[in-house]
């Protein structure tokens, strides 16, 4: 079980018993509106259930942590290989619940997760994508030493608009 923890929070596996405080932090529309659809809003407790089951299957648990304080869930940074040609990059993705935004928690995150991926994997790429709209991810990002490498446009539709989306990557 991969533990990673900073001074304010811990990066662990989800396990049973996270689903009240996850169901809690995740149901927002405002972290709803930056992450792709697979990650469902309202966010009920059944989702955080379907969710932990997903995450403690072998291959996921030590690709997904629950970003944890006082050892309940309030967001979560998972990361994932690609394959074939692109086999030795992952992509990130993350979310962080609202009363816990600007106070460097997923900065931090980022970076222990960074840390962990390109010293425990043979990964020489990470990639993250950012919606337009959210400056403050592209900032996380920036902070960690990614750069913007390419604007897809009108790439993602969400929320009934269609909306361009930023490609960013740190090399190790």
């Amino acid at each position: 079980m991969v533990v990673l923890k900073e001074k304010n929070f811990v990066l662990r596996p989800f396990k049973k018993g996270d689903e009240i405080s996850l169901t809690k932090n995740a149901n927002n529309k405002k972290i709803w509106i930056n992450l792709l659809d697979k990650f469902p809003y309202p966010y009920t407790l059944k989702d955080a259930k379907k969710w932990i089951k997903d995450c403690n299957k072998n291959e996921n648990k030590k690709t997904r942590f629950a970003i944890t304080i006082d050892n309940k869930v309030v967001g979560g940074i998972t990361f994932r290989v690609l394959d074939l040609n692109s086999k030795k990059t992952a992509e990130m993705g993350y979310w962080l619940g609202e009363n816990y935004w600007g106070k460097g928690i997923m900065s931090e995150a980022v970076k222990l997760v960074l840390d962990y991926v390109f010293n425990n994997f043979d990964i020489i790429r990470m990639q993250a994508y950012v919606f337009e709209y959210n400056p403050g991810s592209c900032k996380v990002l920036e902070k960690n030493g990614f750069i913007l490498e390419g604007r897809l446009r009108k790439n993602i539709f969400k929320d009934g608009k269609i909306v361009d989306e930023f490609l960013y990557a740190k090399i190790k």
